[in-house]
């Protein structure tokens, strides 16, 4: 089937959203199609290769029911408060699948709008297949994402501080609502607007919260949870995000936006890739902090509909947010737990992830492989678990073990499914990015796509893509591609 297009979003009031078509390119041209994602959408693989196909994910098109858009939003951005909005991207619809879930099918890249400011409305070849690469690598990792269904190429150049090939991406998400989208709804400063946004994100992503009569509080309850779920994940992966500022969290608890986005090598949790964050406001130690500010500020938004007096309805928020730390705190250790093959809940636990954590970073281990090496009793093939302090650890956590009631293989079991053999390496991206932006080489990209696939196998084929960076090798700094 082609795509089945509804544009409930559109219903909102117009000044949350600017009706606009993508600009058209020149001569398009397929990179990369998810076949797999396609196939969950109850699209058709032929029909998106075929010409009619490409033009539509290259915007010269607009599919039958589509009413293409650009969305408004704010943004605390590094902390500092702006009106945006979608400044290179087009919502193009909700597509309906054959099993009725509804699905965000957006193009990025596609052209000017009206919040584009001084942008010029296009992405490079490079950034885009950086989202890719990222959210589908993400998606096999068990992390909730926005998912990419394919990179065109415009047949144009675009202009920053070098020439590149430009590209569109098309990004399939949940929905695109977030935090600053309730800020922009706020700003304008009429309650019918800001509540007919929540009640149409209540139901779309929460119905739960409005059986009869919308419930706020459990609104704002809900939407912590997965966030509190989705950083946790972002730690036990050794996964940064770079920009986690307000217009890139999403209400509905997916990843969104992978613009300078980057994984641990060595283990240090002051790490920090973007070359924007020169203060460390999103490192890895900082995201569930960062996190519980903007879900404050997605609490300020909802206080005149949470309640009309404004010290009861701060009073209530507070309630909430307050418990967001130890939700957090919880979810890391029992995901870090698993990740030590531990099922049962001990106050030492704490303690003994702790001075794991440190031995890593004491001796500049990898993050990623140390966990692994841990699950490979015969086979950990690192100096590091010979040096005496790291045996008497292993001594403490191999006594914590024996406290469990399960058996030797179903731990070993337990950590293969929550340690990847693989993830997206940053020098890994970054050669697959440049032999195909600079060489038009996509061997590497598909090389690395296909080993992403299934992170927590152990591939001997993919040996290579679990290998740390070598210091010539090592990226220092990730960049947004804008």
């Amino acid at each position: 089937m082609t795509f089945n297009f509804q544009n409930s979003y559109t219903q909102l009031d117009d000044r949350l959203l600017t009706r606009i078509n993508p600009s058209p390119v020149q001569k398009p041209s397929m990179v990369l199609l998810n076949a797999r994602l396609t196939k969950d959408l109850g699209l058709d693989v032929e029909f998106l290769n075929s010409q009619d196909g490409l033009q539509i994910l290259s915007g010269n098109k607009i599919p039958d029911n589509a009413t293409p858009i650009a969305q408004a939003y704010c943004g605390h951005q590094f902390g500092h408060f702006a009106k945006l909005g979608d400044g290179r991207a087009h919502l193009l619809g909700e597509h309906i699948t054959p099993d009725g879930q509804r699905f965000d099918i957006q193009l990025k890249g596609s052209g000017l709008t009206p919040y584009s400011r001084r942008g010029d409305g296009r992405a490079a070849l490079g950034p885009m297949l950086r989202e890719y690469i990222i959210s589908e690598a993400m998606y096999a990792l068990g992390v909730p994402t926005t998912r990419s269904l394919a990179v065109v190429t415009s047949g144009e150049p675009v202009y920053r501080e070098e020439i590149l090939p430009g590209a569109i991406l098309t990004r399939v998400a949940q929905s695109h609502i977030r935090v600053g989208t309730f800020q922009y709804a706020a700003s304008l400063q009429d309650i019918t607007v800001l509540e007919d946004l929540a009640l149409y994100a209540m139901k779309r992503h929460y119905p739960e919260t409005v059986p009869d009569q919308p419930d706020y509080l459990l609104f704002l309850k809900q939407v912590q949870e997965r966030q509190a779920s989705l950083i946790s994940k972002w730690l036990l992966l050794g996964f940064i995000h770079g920009v986690m500022n307000t217009d890139n969290m999403s209400i509905c608890g997916e990843t969104i936006d992978y613009g300078p986005c980057a994984f641990l090598d060595n283990y240090d949790p002051q790490k920090v890739f973007s070359s924007i964050d020169h203060q460390g406001r999103y490192a890895y130690c900082n995201q569930g902090p960062i996190a519980h500010w903007n879900l404050t500020r997605f609490a300020e938004t909802l206080l005149p509909l949470i309640d009309s007096n404004h010290d009861r309805a701060v009073e209530k928020a507070m309630e909430i947010l307050e418990v967001f730390p130890e939700q957090l705190q919880q979810k890391w250790l029992t995901g870090f737990r698993a990740k030590l093959g531990l099922r049962e809940t001990l106050k030492e636990d704490e303690v003994l992830l702790g001075d794991w954590l440190k031995l890593l970073q004491k001796h500049n281990q990898d993050f990623t492989n140390s966990f692994w090496s841990l699950g490979q009793e015969k086979d950990r093939n690192l100096d590091f678990f010979e040096k005496e302090e790291v045996k008497l650890w292993l001594n403490r956590w191999q006594q914590r073990q024996r406290l469990e009631t399960t058996d030797l293989l179903q731990r070993l079991e337990l950590m293969k499914l929550n340690n990847p053999f693989v993830i997206p390496r940053n020098h890994r991206v970054e050669k697959a990015l440049s032999d195909a932006s600079i060489k038009n080489d996509l061997l590497e990209t598909n090389k690395l796509l296909k080993a992403l696939t299934e992170p927590y196998g152990n591939h001997p084929e993919f040996k290579n893509y679990q290998n740390p960076p070598r210091p010539e090798e090592e990226v220092k700094q990730t960049f947004c591609g804008t």
